[in-house]
């Protein structure tokens, strides 16, 4: 169900419960880049995030000392204007921030840093190279997405990895001729893409091709696949029926609590586990 009533909000139990549009395939390949990314510090960036439902995956994998930074006009015209009456209308039945940030918090201790306003403020209030994981899924027009695209490259670290949605929906045409304009004359350079999302870099992309051949053989139901578009190989990834459980790494009961536990039950076990 998407529709979610801003006068009577309830906590989600679970990731399913959250309205959205994000399949399991790509919340595994989001726990990927973002572990992968995590080699060394960077801050995390989302362009347009609905009810949070990816907003959420992300936060499991933010780090001490990173920023998450949450972009989107929530619902509210005064902060900006959408692209498209259509999407306005949705957007006040369906979208808040207080609906947001109940969802959010229904998973994690406090909020990521919120800009509520449109996504083209952000390429001057986030630094240069300062982000390692960007999810781009605002305005699907593509004048639009080409701002965001441009923004991206500028303050995405060269190693740092973009998810763009509806690169290839029908009803988003715009998206995918910005997606693919930012390939072919912006040096923007594509690792793999799933039905709805496409993953990028700046930086050299064989290295994560590399790691997610053989990550794909421990998911169940992933299939990978190559193209050579251009000289340079594409992966594509299908998942139908998919089912993923991320390893943990380092402390198994840190990893494992933080990706399935609300907080409340994190900080009770945390307790019961510190030495008497």
């Amino acid at each position: 169900m998407l529709s979610t009533c801003k006068s009577e909000l309830t906590k989600p139990r679970d990731l399913d419960d959250v309205p959205g549009w994000f399949n399991p395939l790509d919340q595994a390949l989001f726990a990927f880049f973002l572990e992968e990314t995590a080699d060394r510090p960077g801050d995390l960036l989302e362009m347009g995030c609905y009810l949070a439902k990816a907003t959420i995956v992300m936060g499991r994998h933010q780090r001490d000392g990173e920023t998450f930074t949450v972009c989107d006009l929530f619902g509210d015209e005064a902060q900006g204007r959408y692209s498209r009456k259509s999407t306005l209308d949705y957007y006040e039945k369906t979208l808040s921030l207080r609906a947001f940030e109940n969802n959010y918090l229904a998973f994690h201790e406090k909020l990521p840093e919120i800009v509520q306003a449109r996504t083209n403020v952000l390429a001057d209030r986030i630094a240069k190279d300062s982000c390692r994981f960007i999810h781009v899924d605002a305005s699907h027009l593509y004048e639009d997405v080409c701002v965001d695209i441009d923004t991206t490259r500028n303050i995405l670290r060269r190693d740092g990895v973009v998810s763009l949605d509806d690169y290839r929906n029908d009803r988003t045409p715009g998206v995918g001729a910005a997606v693919w304009e930012g390939v072919f004359t912006k040096g923007m350079r594509p690792v793999c893409v799933t039905p709805n999302k496409m993953y990028a870099t700046w930086g050299d992309p064989r290295p994560f091709q590399k790691r997610l051949r053989e990550w794909a053989k421990n998911v169940s139901g992933c299939v990978v696949a190559e193209d050579i578009i251009d000289g340079e190989v594409m992966q594509r990834l299908a998942g139908e029926g998919l089912t993923f459980v991320p390893k943990p790494r380092g402390s198994a009961f840190k990893r494992v609590a933080r990706d399935v536990l609300p907080p409340v039950v994190t900080r009770a076990l945390r307790r019961a586990r510190r030495p008497k």
